[in-house]
């Protein structure tokens, strides 16, 4: 399995980067039953056109949102239109009735979040009274503690910190490095330190962890919010993750001070995460 970045800005897409989206893949040599699946985690502004980039949005199994504030979904919005309106959607085998991934409507892909998020997608799109958006979506609540399965991969929700319902998302996958193993990426989504990110994270083999806020700059903002470098290293060592990557990073952070600040307190290896990186698990 691997991680593809799409999207690391936080907050905000940036210069450089949409906002937060990560492409979780089981490679095809990987997979046991041989075909390719992917997993998308969040889909903040600016996702969609950069998605395109790495792999074509129709061939999506699942995603996952960790919460609705529209660094986080608003490109859902986008992708019903790419999904409904594309030309060649209905000669295309990987969301026809014989594909894998379909489901009893074919060609609906699952999209898992908070309560409410159909509504709140519906009304960002600018659904009108009676419309929905059932045709392409096939939204989903997570229940914490209750594992969803895409394929070979097992997701599980778990609350977090933040000003709104929140989910951090731990993924086990097959692993692309060792065969026959299966291995664990951390998502925290959107958090400040809570014992739910540290139970997301336990003995995971990558943290991705988002590091918005610096130490002593933010220090007067209400806690609950964000994590800093800091606070995610924390998370880390406390849950013994085996690798940390730093992401949610706004365009006006210094990215190596939120490294440094993770370094000082977590002994294992600290990347950044950035639009393009691939991490192999």
């Amino acid at each position: 399995m691997r991680l593809v970045v799409v999207g690391s800005s936080g907050s905000f897409a940036g210069p450089e980067s949409p906002a937060s989206s990560y492409l979780v893949q089981v490679p095809d040599g990987v997979s046991p039953d041989g075909r390719e699946w992917n997993l998308l985690l969040d889909m903040g502004n600016g996702a969609l056109g950069a998605l395109q980039r790495v792999v074509d949005p129709r061939r999506l199994d699942a995603i996952g949102l960790s919460h609705l504030h529209p660094d986080h979904f608003v490109d859902v919005c986008g992708l019903y239109v790419y999904l409904k309106y594309h030309p060649d959607r209905a000669a295309d085998p990987a969301r026809g009735p014989d594909h894998p991934a379909a489901h009893a409507a074919h060609g609906v892909l699952p999209v898992w979040g908070p309560s409410g998020t159909a509504d709140r997608i519906g009304a960002t799109y600018g659904l009108e009274a009676g419309e929905s958006m059932d045709s392409q979506f096939d939204f989903r609540t997570w229940q914490p503690g209750q594992v969803v399965t895409v394929g070979p991969l097992e997701i599980e929700p778990y609350r977090v910190y933040h000003p709104v319902e929140a989910y951090g998302m731990r993924v086990t996958g097959p692993s692309s490095l060792v065969p026959g193993e299966r291995v664990t990426l951390a998502y925290t989504g959107d958090t400040d330190a809570c014992d739910g990110v540290v139970d997301l994270a336990r003995d995971a083999d990558l943290l991705l962890a988002e590091a918005a806020f610096q130490e002593g700059r933010d220090d007067a903002v209400d806690r609950g919010i964000h994590l800093t470098g800091k606070r995610a290293g924390e998370v880390a060592t406390a849950a013994g993750a085996r690798r940390l990557v730093l992401t949610h990073l706004p365009a006006w952070n210094d990215r190596q001070a939120a490294r440094d600040e993770a370094t000082a307190v977590y002994a294992g290896p600290v990347d950044l995460a950035a639009t393009g990186r691939v991490f192999t698990l």
